[in-house]
């Protein structure tokens, strides 16, 4: 089980619902949350087989920012 932190410009609860959804739809299984009171406005994704790269592009494909939180 592997975990990916990403930095995201999302504000909106609507907004990573919908994310949430279509990333769940690429990654069955995940666990995939936003933390959108800190300051990165965290996306945390839980699961295997977790593709930065997907995730990076779904998210711009949508119009958000979404970039690897470094460790």
């Amino acid at each position: 089980m592997a975990v990916e932190v990403f930095k995201t410009n999302v504000v909106e609860a609507c907004d990573s619902a919908f994310i949430v959804q279509m990333l769940l739809s690429c990654f069955p299984g995940s666990c995939i949350n936003f933390d959108l009171d800190d300051c990165d406005k965290i996306l945390r994704i839980e699961g295997t087989n977790i593709s930065q790269a997907t995730v990076i592009s779904l998210l711009g494909a949508n119009g958000y920012h979404c970039e690897v939180l470094p460790d």
